[in-house]
């Protein structure tokens, strides 16, 4: 039987159990021994992080060759219109090549959403949106470079689902463990 470990990851944490001296770490959160984070959230992403002593469960998890898919929540800077939508779901061109399709669409800022600390920068004069993202890869900063890309920057980007395995329930900050 397998353990893994669904982590909801703050915003300024790092995905790393060795302190570095200027962030929080998974140390200040999880005191399980034998996990280790399978993928990684950037240290200005929030959301779900998958957590596992299996290295085989570990393999599937990130290896694109299994393309697990993962759901974004992004709040970006502006509307995406119906052109922008279209070119994500078709794959975008990045300095790294294609993007594999992906699928996009507008949606409600959600109602389970916890504040950020420190909050998104707010402009009066530019309208924000959050926008559903699910991608098949894993590239580093994808999905920020790939808003980017259609002109909506991302301002808050939160992974929401890893395959099977979602946020819901799970607060800012805590960790669930499952056994498979």
């Amino acid at each position: 039987m397998s353990r893994i470990l669904l982590f909801n990851k703050p915003y300024g944490v790092i995905c790393q159990f060795s302190k570095d001296g200027l962030h929080p770490t998974l140390a200040d959160y999880i005191a399980v021994p034998d996990v280790y984070p399978a993928g990684r959230l950037d240290t200005d992403s929030e959301g779900l992080l998958l957590l596992t002593g299996d290295g085989k469960l570990q393999h599937r998890i990130t290896d694109p060759g299994h393309k697990l898919l993962k759901t974004y929540w992004v709040q970006v800077e502006g509307e995406p219109d119906a052109a922008a939508l279209s070119q994500l779901c078709s794959g975008v061109q990045l300095k790294d090549g294609l993007t594999l399709p992906a699928e996009a669409r507008a949606m409600a800022e959600p109602e389970s959403l916890w504040l950020r600390d420190p909050p998104v920068r707010f402009r009066k004069e530019i309208p924000t949106s959050w926008i559903s993202l699910t991608i098949r890869e894993g590239r580093n900063r994808q999905v920020r470079r790939m808003t980017a890309a259609v002109g909506l920057p991302t301002l808050r980007l939160i992974r929401y689902r890893i395959g099977d395995w979602s946020l819901d329930g799970l607060p800012r900050g805590q960790w669930l463990s499952l056994n498979l």
